[in-house]
């Protein structure tokens, strides 16, 4: 039993540590990704906001994968259950820090696109010749 207890507390730890690297990463290349694009303060709050909301959501899913994780390690067994909830969370955390990150580029350069270019595509067509003898 005690040795369940450590191995449950160490999964635990590992989870909750690399969750933190990827969080660190994907807030620092969201931050790139605002920099590069633009240095506008909407852009800016745009990211912090969603870098909290993914610290929100990944939280709550580590939280949610622990719960399952005692639960299924009291009922099956330790080494199996160890091993898929660390690889699942390894995957659903990169893979929401992957769609954040594109998501946040795409945020910033359409942002970006609909400030320093407004219907810039509008004005800048001419008129076909026809429109001219009207």
């Amino acid at each position: 039993m005690v040795v369940l207890v450590i191995v449950v507390v160490v999964v635990i730890l590992v989870v909750i540590v690399i969750v933190i690297i990827v969080i660190v990463i994907t807030v620092v290349v969201a931050v790139v990704v605002v920099v590069v694009l633009t240095f506008l303060v909407i852009v800016i709050v745009i990211t912090v906001v969603v870098a909290v909301v993914v610290v929100v959501l990944v939280v709550v899913v580590v939280v949610v994968v622990v719960l399952v994780l005692v639960v299924v390690v009291v009922v099956v067994g330790v080494a199996v259950v160890v091993v898929v909830v660390v690889v699942i969370v390894i995957i659903i955390t990169v893979v929401v820090a992957v769609v954040v990150v594109v998501a946040i580029a795409v945020i910033c350069s359409l942002i970006t696109l609909n400030i320093t270019e407004p219907s810039s595509h509008l004005s800048s067509t001419p008129a076909p010749a026809f429109f001219y003898y009207f």
